[in-house]
């Protein structure tokens, strides 16, 4: 009995286990630390920012849900940063691939991308079902990655997980 009991416990271990792996995203349950700079030399490169008519974005993915991510303006922190949905009724967003396929190539792909991202609020604000949330639409017209591996969004101790908004603004 001890052995079938073992054996079943093994088992299970190796589900749980083999449930942990990243699913092809990036930084998925990875160190808390994300990587990047200290936070002075963050906020230095934040107030050497080019300046414009756009947006700095940050691509934040999470399973099932329909925002893109947090939209900031130049030289601004992230804390000031939204969570924005975006109409793409002009211009379609980075990562507009199936939700399925080998990583690299799907929905998703480009989490904690950043991007100059270019367009307007609309004044609209949308219903995103799967978090709950209204959040504010942007029109989107275009966009420039500037950087794929950023590293912290918010602090250094920033933990990705695509299956929950865990990464938002302090307030």
């Amino acid at each position: 009995m001890w052995k079938h009991l073992m054996l079943f416990a093994s088992g299970v271990l190796a589900m749980l286990l083999g449930s942990c792996a990243t699913d092809g995203y990036p930084g998925a349950y990875g160190s808390p630390n994300m990587g990047g700079p200290l936070p002075e030399v963050r906020a230095a490169e934040i107030a050497s920012e080019p300046t414009g008519n756009f947006y700095y974005g940050r691509r934040y993915f999470v399973k099932k849900t329909r925002f893109w991510g947090y939209l900031r303006k130049p030289r601004q922190s992230a804390d000031t940063a939204k969570l924005v949905i975006f109409n793409e009724s002009k211009k379609r967003n980075p990562d507009r691939l199936p939700e399925t396929g080998p990583p690299g190539e799907r929905y998703g792909f480009d989490q904690n991308y950043e991007y100059k991202i270019y367009g307007y609020y609309t004044g609209d604000k949308v219903y995103e079902v799967n978090s709950n949330q209204i959040l504010p639409e942007f029109m989107l017209t275009g966009y420039e990655l500037v950087d794929r591996n950023r590293g912290w969004l918010f602090s250094p101790r920033d933990h990705y997980n695509p299956q929950y908004i865990n990464l938002r603004p302090a307030l």
